[in-house]
């Protein structure tokens, strides 16, 4: 576990063994919970407006049979492929 300090605008440095355990890079959002022990950050799961199209259209045929598991896999890999952001 790695302190940090709150900044005079309230934000919060995040050390970079936990970024890199997560993936998080400049300019990702973040879910901020506030928890019984603190605040809980996480990235937010963004499903792609052509992803849920497709979701939407398999739920109406009746083809939606992903498992949770398999549906967390599809968020991760839609999360390692982020586009290249510009400066």
């Amino acid at each position: 576990m790695a302190l940090t300090k709150v900044g005079p605008k309230y934000q919060v440095p995040i050390p970079k063994e936990a970024r890199e355990a997560v993936g998080l890079a400049v300019g990702d959002l973040v879910d901020a919970t506030p928890t019984k022990d603190g605040v809980r950050l996480r990235p937010p799961a963004v499903i792609p407006k052509s992803a849920l199209a497709a979701l939407q259209q398999a739920k109406r045929s009746g083809t939606d049979k992903l498992s949770r598991r398999e549906i967390a896999l599809e968020i991760a890999a839609v999360r390692q492929e982020k586009p290249q952001r510009s400066a």
